[in-house]
Parts: C-alpha cells; sequence; structure tokens
C-alpha cells in the first residue's frame, strides 16, 4: 500500500499540485505559512503568477511600526543603527543611507561580460512547451550567472519570509518584488561568491538593486515568445511603469539577510531528484525485463521481514510495474542457469529505499526552509522586542542538499550497474553484445553508451563528496560558522544534471534490449514449429516410437537449443546457427545407445552408422537452415514494425512507448545510424587483386547518431515532459495500492509442454 507519508505519496502529491496551478489562473497566495515545493516550481519555471494575502499586509506595517517606535526610544539595533558583520560595533544616525551603502557594497559577484549588454538578444531559449506554455529550464547554468529559475524560487520565498511580519519592510518593498514575478523580471545575479552564513548576501543584494531601479545592475525581461532581452533595472521598472523603491530602515537587510538563494536552488534541485528516483524506479523494473529477470525478489515477504519503510514502498512501486509483463520469470529457472538475479536488480528495493528516505528527509527539511523567517534581528511587533540570533545560518539546507547528492550518486551507481550488465552478454542472459540488432562484428551500437555511463557514474562519485566540511572563517572572524548551502545546492544541480544524462543514456539501451527481447520472442514462436517438426521427424528415424519418449526428447532438446542459443550471441548468423545444430549432436548419440523403456511396445530399428550418420547431418543442416531463415525474416519484419509493447509489464509499456512513439526514437540499426546524404564510392583492393567498393552508402539513414537520440531523452527528462510517463506509473500504484490480491500473471512463453517455463525466454 501506498503510505501517506511515503516517498511517492509526497512526489505525486506535489505533482498533482504542479499541475493543478499551472492548468488555471489562478494567482499563489503568498502568507509566509502555505508556500509548498509545487508552489517554487510552479513560479520559478512555469512563470505562475503570486500575491500578497491580506493579513499578510497588517503584518508587515505592524513590523515596520514596531521597529519605528524602537528607535525612537533609542534602541540599538543591528544593521539599522550599527556597522555590519565584524564592524558592528560602530554606530550612526544616517539609517536610511546605511541601508543604501550595504546594497551598494554586497554587489561584489562575477557576472557575465558588460558588454554583453548592447549585444544581449535571447539569452534564454523558448523551449519546448511541454506543460503547454514556455517553461524555464531547471538549471541553465551560463559561466558567471545565476539560472533565471534560481533566481525567481529566491524571490518568491524571500516574499514567503518577509510577509510573516518579523522583517519590518513596508508592504510596498514586497509588492515590488511580486511586480518582478508577475512581469518575468528577473535580476541578473552572481553565480558564486556566498557562503550562505548571514544569508546569501551577495546574492540577494542584486534583487534589491531591482526593485530599486538602479542603473548599475541588469534584469533579463521576458517576451511573449518566451526570450530575455537584457536592459537595466531603471530601464525595466519604467518601461513596466513601476516606480523605484527608496529603502527604509532595516529594509536592504532584511532583504539580503536570509537564505532564499540557497533554498530556492535547493528546492528546485529536489524537485529533479524525487523525479529522478521515480523513474528510476521505472527503469528497474524495466531492467528486471531486459535482463529477463524474476519478480520474485519484491515479493512482499522480503519487506515484511525487513521493514523498512521505503525498501516496502521500493520493492511494492517495482512489483506492481512488473505486473502483467511476459519477459519476467516467475520462479522458474534452467538447469545450470544463476538461481538468482544479480545484485543491480535482487537487490534494488533495499538499495533505492534508504535514498528515498533520505530524499524524504531532506524534502522535510527544504519544505521548512522555504516557510520560515531567516533574517536578523527579528522584530516582534507583539511584544516589540528587537531579537538578535541567527536564523540565516543555512546549514539545514546543506544538510538536505548533501543527502540529496548521495541519493543521486546511489540511484546512479545502480541504473550503471543495470546498464552495463544489459550491455555485457556475459550478464545480460542472452542479448546480443552491445545490444546490436545486426551482425555482432559490425555493429557495437551501445558500446560506447557503456563507456558514456562509467564516465557519468565517476562524475556522480566525485560530487557526493561534502560541501559542509569544507567552511573556512569568514568577514574579519566574525562568519567562523557558514553552511555554504548554496555552493552545496550547485553541486547538487551539477550531479542532478548528470544523473539525468545517465538515466537517458540507460532508457536508451532499455528500449533496445526490450525490443530485441520482444524479436526474440517473435523468432521462438516462429522456429517451434519447424524445430518440432524436423526433430519429431528424426526421433522416428532413429526408431523413437514411444510417444512419452518423443515427448522428453523433444523437451530436453529444446532446452539444450535453448541453452546455447543465449551462449552463442556473440557469433554471426550462420555459424551460430551451424553450430546450435551441431550442439544436439551428442545427446542425439546418447539417444542411440540408450535402451527402450521396458514396457515399449514399439521396438527401435536398428540403425546403421553410416545410416545415422547421414540422418544426424541431414537434420542439422534443416535445422540451422529454417533457424537462418527464420531469423532473417524476423527481423525483416520486427524492423519494419518494432513493437514490444505486448509482452511489456504495465509501467514499461508506459516508458518504451513515450520513448519509441512521444520523442520518436527509433530501434537502433546500422541502417538508422548510416549517415544519409551522396557520396562517392572509394574502391578497395585485396592483396589477391580483389576489389571492392567502400565507404558509407547516403541516403539511407536518419542523419542521427546515437548522442542525438540520449540527447532526446535527456532534454525530455530536464524540461519535464518524461516525468509524465513515470508520474503516470506511480498513479497506477497508487490506484492498484488497496488491492492485497498478488498482481502480476503473465502469459507464457511457447513450451514443449505447455506449463509455461519461462527459462525459454532467451
Amino acid at each position: 500500500m501506498m503510505s501517506n507519508s511515503s516517498h511517492s505519496s509526497m512526489v505525486l502529491q506535489d505533482w498533482e499540485k504542479l499541475l493543478e496551478n499551472i492548468g488555471k489562473e489562478e494567482d499563489i497566495t503568498v502568507d509566509g505559512a502555505r508556500l509548498i515545493l509545487a508552489n517554487v516550481i510552479g513560479v520559478s519555471r512555469h512563470f505562475e503568477r503570486v500575491r500578497i494575502s491580506d493579513g499578510a499586509v497588517s503584518r508587515l506595517k505592524e513590523s515596520v511600526a514596531a521597529l519605528e517606535g524602537n528607535l525612537r526610544q533609542g534602541q540599538t539595533i543591528y544593521g539599522v543603527n550599527t556597522g555590519f558583520g565584524g564592524s558592528a560595533d560602530t554606530r550612526t544616525q544616517e539609517v536610511q543611507k546605511l541601508q543604501l551603502t550595504l546594497i551598494r557594497e554586497l554587489h561584489y559577484g562575477i557576472l557575465n561580460p558588460s558588454s554583453a549588454l548592447a549585444s544581449a538578444k535571447e539569452q534564454e531559449k523558448p523551449a519546448t512547451r511541454p506543460f503547454g506554455k514556455h517553461v524555464l529550464p531547471p538549471a541553465e547554468v551560463t559561466l558567471h550567472e545565476m539560472p533565471h529559475s534560481w533566481v525567481r524560487a529566491a524571490m518568491l520565498i524571500r516574499i514567503n519570509s518577509l510577509v510573516s511580519g518579523y522583517s519590518s519592510v513596508r508592504p510596498v518593498v514586497v509588492q515590488r518584488m511580486c511586480d518582478l514575478l508577475n512581469l518575468g523580471i528577473t535580476p541578473q545575479v552572481p553565480l558564486r561568491g556566498s557562503i550562505s552564513a548571514s544569508g546569501d548576501l551577495s546574492p540577494l543584494s542584486y534583487l534589491s538593486g531591482a526593485i530599486q531601479g538602479k542603473s548599475t545592475i541588469n534584469v533579463w525581461t521576458r517576451s511573449l515568445e518566451g526570450g530575455s532581452t537584457l536592459v537595466t533595472a531603471a530601464q525595466a521598472l519604467t518601461d513596466n511603469g513601476l516606480s523605484p523603491i527608496q529603502l527604509g530602515p532595516k529594509e536592504g537587510l532584511a532583504i539580503v539577510n536570509g537564505t532564499a538563494i540557497s533554498a530556492g536552488a535547493a528546492a528546485l534541485a529536489m524537485h529533479e531528484a524525487h523525479h529522478l528516483a521515480v523513474l528510476a524506479q521505472v527503469m528497474t523494473a524495466m531492467s528486471v525485463e531486459a535482463l529477463s529477470g524474476t519478480d520474485e525478489s519484491f515479493d512482499p515477504l522480503f519487506a515484511k521481514l525487513r521493514p523498512h519503510p521505503s525498501q516496502i514502498e521500493a520493492s511494492n512501486n517495482i512489483f506492481h510495474f512488473l505486473r502483467d509483463s511476459k519477459l519476467v520469470r516467475r520462479h522458474q529457472t534452467r538447469d545450470n542457469a544463476l538461481r538468482q538475479d544479480r545484485y543491480s536488480i535482487r537487490t534494488a528495493a533495499q538499495w533505492i529505499g534508504p535514498a528515498l528516505e533520505d530524499l524524504a528527509l531532506a524534502h522535510q527539511q527544504t519544505a521548512i526552509e522555504i516557510n520560515s523567517v531567516t533574517d536578523n534581528p527579528l522584530i516582534d511587533a507583539a511584544s516589540h522586542r528587537s531579537l538578535h540570533g541567527g536564523n540565516f545560518q543555512a546549514r539545514s539546507l546543506t544538510s538536505a542538499t548533501e543527502k540529496t547528492r548521495s541519493a543521486i550518486q546511489t540511484i546512479g551507481r545502480m541504473l550503471f550497474t543495470q546498464c552495463t550488465e544489459i550491455i555485457n552478454p556475459a550478464t545480460s542472459q542472452g542479448l546480443p553484445p552491445n545490444l546490436v540488432a545486426d551482425e555482432p562484428s559490425s555493429s557495437f551500437v551501445m558500446k560506447a553508451v557503456d563507456l558514456m555511463v562509467a564516465a557519468l557514474q565517476s562524475e556522480l562519485g566525485f560530487l557526493a563528496n561534502p560541501v559542509g566540511s569544507h567552511v573556512q572563517t569568514a568577514e574579519m572572524g566574525n562568519q567562523a560558522l557558514n553552511s555554504l548551502a548554496l555552493i552545496s545546492a550547485r553541486y547538487t544541480h551539477t550531479a542532478v544534471d548528470v544523473l539525468s544524462q545517465l538515466a537517458a543514456a540507460h532508457l536508451l539501451a532499455l528500449c533496445q534490449a526490450l525490443d530485441l527481447r520482444a524479436m526474440m520472442w517473435r523468432f521462438l514462436e516462429e522456429v517451434k514449429a519447424g524445430f518440432v517438426e524436423e526433430t519429431m521427424a528424426l526421433l522416428k528415424a532413429m526408431g523413437v516410437m514411444d510417444v512419452s519418449c518423443q515427448n522428453q526428447h523433444l523437451s530436453d532438446l529444446w532446452n539444450l537449443f535453448l541453452a546455447r542459443l543465449e551462449e552463442t550471441t556473440r557469433m554471426e548468423a550462420q555459424p551460430r546457427f551451424n553450430s546450435i545444430a551441431k550442439s544436439l549432436i551428442p545427446y542425439l548419440i546418447d539417444i542411440a545407445h540408450s535402451p527402450l523403456p521396458s514396457a515399449s511396445d514399439s521396438p527401435r530399428q536398428s540403425l546403421s552408422s553410416e545410416l545415422f550418420l547421414g540422418h544426424i547431418v541431414s537434420y542439422t543442416e534443416r535445422l540451422a537452415a529454417h533457424c537462418l531463415n527464420t531469423h532473417h525474416l524476423t527481423q525483416e519484419t520486427y524492423f519494419s514494425h518494432h513493437n514490444a509493447i505486448p509482452f511489456l509489464g504495465s509501467a514499461s509499456k508506459r516508458m518504451y512507448e513515450y520513448i519509441r512513439y512521444t520523442l520518436e526514437i527509433p530501434f537502433l540499426k546500422t541502417q538508422v545510424l548510416q549517415t544519409p546524404g551522396s557520396y562517392s564510392p572509394r574502391t578497395n583492393r585485396h592483396a589477391n587483386g580483389e576489389e571492392e567498393e567502400a565507404g558509407e552508402p547516403g541516403g539511407r539513414g536518419t542523419g542521427k547518431t546515437v548522442g542525438d537520440y540520449v540527447t532526446r531523452i535527456y532534454e525530455a527528462t530536464r524540461n519535464g515532459d518524461l516525468y509524465k510517463a513515470s508520474m503516470a506509473c506511480l498513479r497506477d500504484v497508487q490506484a492498484d495500492s488497496d488491492s492485497s490480491e498478488k498482481v502480476g500473471q503473465s502469459t507464457d512463453l511457447p513450451t514443449m509442454n505447455g506449463e509455461g517455463d519461462k527459462s525459454v525466454v532467451p
């Protein structure tokens, strides 16, 4: 059952809320207490509009009045009439000038060259519209500039913190920040330079500079087509009929002295990590099918006896995802084959379960942070107290993002291992080497993918290292403890991106493997009748007339044929089937020398050695020819109309359909990958004097590389469109969660006795 507190339930609820928000025209109301991650994603990436709650306006005014009263009483209040940080021992009466100085001097970050202002056109390309309108990518990181979505997320979270009414900012300040969000005006913010100790001081100063309308601050203004143009903040406010904000006492400090930048970046990374974790469970089910594995590993008894909540959850999800699969072995195995699957799929629930728990805790930490007041000092209007403390210390976000990166590495390791086992014929349970659909000596289609995933997983291993252990004392020794939360969040986004690439490569390999399984299934269906006919004719010619003996020998020979079929995937088709047919000869010799059953009424006729040998040679030749012809016909037919859906489990069907039909990524073979266009054939001369044409024929391929197809899947992951398929899989599990009936019964491959021995799956 899907618990309401499970990772799956949490992700599904946020997903449904996101779809609900972006599907309607209502503004998101910000009140300081009820912001959820779906709101952050909706505003930052999907341009949802925001409004301040009615109650927030009165709280803001009361907080400002409390601060003014404290100043009239002559109180010393940090950052209002004192210096900042290690310079808080200074005093001033010029409270408004102090705020201007603070903001101006925090503009220290490195941005892209200022010459870009004159020539900037569309820094952010109008992306695909998977949700019906323009969507910002989650992390369009440039060399020195923070992604627009991060900045927008930070603006929303800072607004939410300020409207709680403990920061002494006027309603007009918060409203102007809302105006920027709703108009698609995004400050240009440096990517680096914050240690996230006294909040993200410098990055947030650029937000303050934008609402001040400073000519020294640049902003991106969004066009109706989705592109963005770089102008000064002064120009942007003028163009939109907005007046610049003159900062009052504490207002500059209130804007910059908080964790909004780190929290926004963390929330965006969290959203992606959650969906990758769900996708990884779907891909694990696909891997079970691709590897001809078993669903036994996900039997509910395992989780019942080791009841870690997320192990139960992952096991239940994967078990449901495999429902109706024809490619899964269910408590069956061949002699001399592995009785159980390898760890990459057999222990998947135990492996990913702790990662789901880490992600759930990280989500909780981030959800609390985006609804917190994180500046200093706090002005309590009810008691008229000015409280000095450290809510700006963002260590909880560092904790959340480091757990997230660790979970990402854990997930990546599992997917990497599954992918390499599928590509390697030594571990793939009968798939061809490199998942080739052509002859294995002339194509190596997934070999480079094998290299790619190794590189990506190595990078994930490095990125999993903690950032928070590299703290340096800063700011005159005052900030001796600093969280480095933004740095950690930044590397978490990098990890998310790397895992997205790995998942895209694995998905391409998985769909290729599933097509190869389906094509082999079709081959076995077609080849079996001829195999039975030829073998029965031989057995009768050898004098085996007893029906029970015939059936037993037929079953044994079929299983030998299947075993040899799995062992010879590295061979070319013609020598392969010759070898397979000849491998049956020792068994046939044993039949010739074996005694008849004592109860047999049909004495076996004695064959001369010469006649017996003739029957054997003729049988192997005819069988090899039959297999080769069937192989070529099956390939030709499947290449023309490839469709593995009838063989797949419930989740694999959805994902395969999305990859093959929505993204239009074909079953890969040499003809698909050949470079199109004209070419001039050249001639190679061999040592024996014969000549042949060389070069790649043009005009036949798609003009796409393996990398192009991986990129297409990667882009669908990054813009969120692919998650529609994975979340539909999760929704299916939720719909079935109240049923206690074990699901996943299947239709079996054809066998000799009709009992559904799944060991015949190649």
